[in-house]
């Protein structure tokens, strides 16, 4: 801890004297302070330390037995392993030729390539076939669509048609009637202007004159 200060010797006045004294006090709290926050500080580090030593220590224990048991269970699977080998040598060497091929990287390829490779491409076959099912029912789901408007269209067309060819059929009946018509008036005028050469006189030359086809037609 820092030591207070040491009042002047020389003569001072009262206020000067109030004045160090409070200035010494203020150190001397903040000191005390600075003192309590580092042991407080240096308190917690320690419990850290011990919590994570004990933390450490089970951590430590647990993998120790695990371990153990590993050790027990792996030495025990090797056992095994040369008992079978020393009983069926035979097996054993075919296995770990077998072994020894897989492990090549060409071997492994063709293996996984005839397999799961063949699985996986399989797959993606059916669903790329699957995916032109679909597309396929969509263009012929547009093709029934498109035979609708096509067949309604038609559909309109002939009753147009068949509307237009009645109005013509009705049309050619008019201008056959109209043909008759006519021929009876012309009929009609030729025996009119046969009478009218019989009757003498002006009127009569004036109603032929009237009744000639040239009047008629102008």
């Amino acid at each position: 801890m820092a030591d207070a200060p040491t009042p002047s010797t020389s003569s001072s006045s009262a206020s000067n004297e109030n004045g160090a004294s409070s200035s010494s006090s203020t150190i001397t709290s903040m000191t005390e302070g600075l003192q309590r926050t580092v042991i407080n500080s240096t308190d917690s580090a320690l419990r850290s330390a011990r919590s994570l030593h004990h933390s450490s220590q089970d951590f430590l224990s647990h993998l120790a037995s695990n371990y153990k048991t590993f050790e027990h269970a792996f030495f025990n699977t090797i056992k095994e392993g040369l008992m079978t080998t020393a009983e069926h040598p035979t097996a054993t060497v075919g296995v770990g030729v077998a072994a020894t091929f897989l492990l090549l990287r060409g071997p492994r390829r063709f293996l996984f390539r005839h397999t799961l490779g063949r699985l996986q491409s399989e797959e993606a076959q059916f669903v790329k076939a699957e995916k032109n099912v679909k597309e396929l029912s969509t263009s012929v789901d547009l093709m029934k669509k498109e035979s609708r408007k096509l067949l309604e269209r038609a559909t309109l067309a002939e009753k147009d048609m068949k509307y237009g060819h009645t109005e013509l059929m009705k049309a050619g009946s008019q201008i056959q009637h109209l043909a008759k018509s006519v021929y009876k008036v012309e009929a009609q005028a030729v025996d009119l202007m046969d009478n009218l050469r019989e009757i003498p006189g002006r009127e009569a030359l004036r109603l032929r004159a009237e009744a000639s086809p040239t009047s008629l037609g102008s």
